[in-house]
């Protein structure tokens, strides 16, 4: 059995870490864009790094980096399951990818030997410079021509003018084939850009193509207007999914925790378990060690990212691991509502429409319409094939920025809201009631019918406008 660390040897292999430049530089690339959304890969890197900075003549091996890294059981066996290698691949893909972008001015590089875990800091290579160029002269080694004296002494002899009646005959035999090789070149040249054209524009069209294969919303006006205030924003755009283990702990003690209980994690304490068994006081602190996620939602943040292939602006992240800082200066895009997203609750204030939990059972989420118009339902109330979803466009704090709330009573109706601003027909029709040209923003209430795990149908309950924000 391994021996377990006490903190004093913790904080020693921390003070050896920070003090050597090797881990500074895997922290620099650990954040770097080749590795922004590889969390597995930023992992192993450090790892490994760690490993042979603390235990350098020690090899690392394949189990270790399964066990302790990926999360793999104690009796994982390498020959039924190749992750560790299908990861490592990538990890030098993402190495090379990093020193070529971030990393260019990097004097050391690190890479990875194929067949090995351990990771190899070298110098980068300089590149090579021109080879001088050739003297004038002889080439070393031969001897320069020579050269008949007398030729060059013997005077030359005057060359004699043709007759005046030889002239038009003689420039009539030089011309003519130089007009012909004239022309000759003009043809080419010619045959050149016709076939330099055809080239021109069929690379054009391979590369509208690829354009609009990458990138189809650009070419539907109703989800470009919603959508380039995102990906062509000089700012990055957070995508924010919910933490389940919250929403499981919330219902575990059958009440709310409002947003800074979840930020200063006072949700954890014991004592605010009131009533508790040992029983539940234990499952609550199992599901606080985890981090817990839904996929539906998880598939829905992936459909969001394609939106940005290249990969530059978009950023995924779990409320946990968000950070108020990033709320002022990105774009932000919020999945889920208030009682999993605590997030969501900084742009409450500013909504008509918000959700309210209520923890019966496994608990029930309503939308409250603060102000009804006329025809309008106060509550919404959702039932196992009926749910209802918030979609919520508005500015961020600051004005210079944008935010997206996609909230729904169950997973199905937030999954049915992603659907609703990614379909240019649900959205286009959306487009059409507002009658403007311009995008506003809005908030609209969304009503789906549903089973498990798929929503079916979307109707529009109810929707307001906010021009005078932009």
């Amino acid at each position: 059995m391994a021996k377990q660390k006490n903190s004093g040897d913790v904080v020693d292999e921390m003070s050896v870490l920070e003090a050597d430049p090797r881990w500074k530089m895997a922290e620099r690339v650990a954040r770097g864009k080749a590795l922004a959304r590889a969390t597995q890969l930023r992992d192993i890197l450090l790892f490994i790094v760690r490993q042979a900075i603390l235990t350098p003549d020690e090899p690392i091996h394949e189990f270790e980096i399964a066990h302790r890294v990926l999360g793999r059981r104690s009796d994982f066996n390498p020959l039924d399951d190749n992750i560790v290698r299908v990861q490592m691949a990538h990890l030098r893909k993402k190495l090379e990818l990093h020193f070529a972008t971030d990393g260019k001015d990097e004097e050391v590089v690190i890479t990875v030997a194929l067949g090995s875990y351990k990771p190899i800091f070298s110098q980068r290579e300089k590149p090579s410079s021109a080879p001088p160029p050739f003297p004038a002269g002889p080439i070393p080694g031969e001897e320069a021509p020579s050269v008949d004296e007398s030729a060059a002494e013997a005077p030359v002899a005057p060359v004699k003018a043709p007759a005046e009646s030889g002239l038009p005959a003689t420039r009539l035999r030089r011309v003519w084939p130089e007009r012909m090789v004239g022309a000759a070149v003009i043809l080419a040249l010619a045959a050149c850009c016709v076939g330099l054209w055809v080239e021109v524009r069929s690379q054009r069209q391979s590369l509208d193509t690829l354009h609009r294969s990458l990138t189809p919303w650009r070419y539907q006006p109703a989800l470009e207007g919603l959508w380039s205030g995102f990906v062509d924003s000089s700012r990055d755009t957070d995508v924010v999914l919910s933490d389940d283990s919250f929403l499981l702990i919330e219902e575990i003690n059958k009440q709310m925790t409002p947003f800074y209980g979840y930020l200063g994690r006072s949700y954890l304490d014991p004592a605010q378990r009131k009533g508790l068994s040992p029983e539940l006081n234990f499952v609550q602190d199992l599901v606080a060690s985890k981090s817990l996620g839904n996929t539906s939602e998880f598939k829905l943040a992936q459909r969001i990212l394609a939106l940005d292939p290249m990969e530059k602006r978009f950023h995924l992240y779990s409320a946990r691991q968000y950070m108020p800082a990033l709320v002022k200066h990105d774009n932000l895009i919020l999945i889920g509502g208030r009682v999993s997203n605590p997030w969501a609750e900084l742009f409450e204030s500013r909504l008509n429409f918000i959700e309210d939990t209520v923890f019966e059972g496994l608990g029930r989420t309503n939308v409250i319409n603060r102000a009804p118009s006329a025809g309008e339902s106060p509550t919404y109330m959702a039932t196992d094939t009926v749910g209802y979803c918030v979609v919520a466009y508005m500015p961020n704090p600051g004005h210079d920025g944008n935010v997206l709330l996609l909230e729904g009573t169950s997973s199905e109706a937030t999954e049915a809201a992603g659907d609703f601003v990614l379909s240019p027909d649900e959205f286009g029709a959306f487009r059409n009631m507002l009658h403007t040209e311009q995008l506003p923003y809005f908030e609209v209430l969304l009503k789906t019918s549903q089973v498990r795990g798929t929503p079916l149908t979307v109707t529009i309950e109810a929707y307001r406008t906010y021009p005078g924000l932009h």
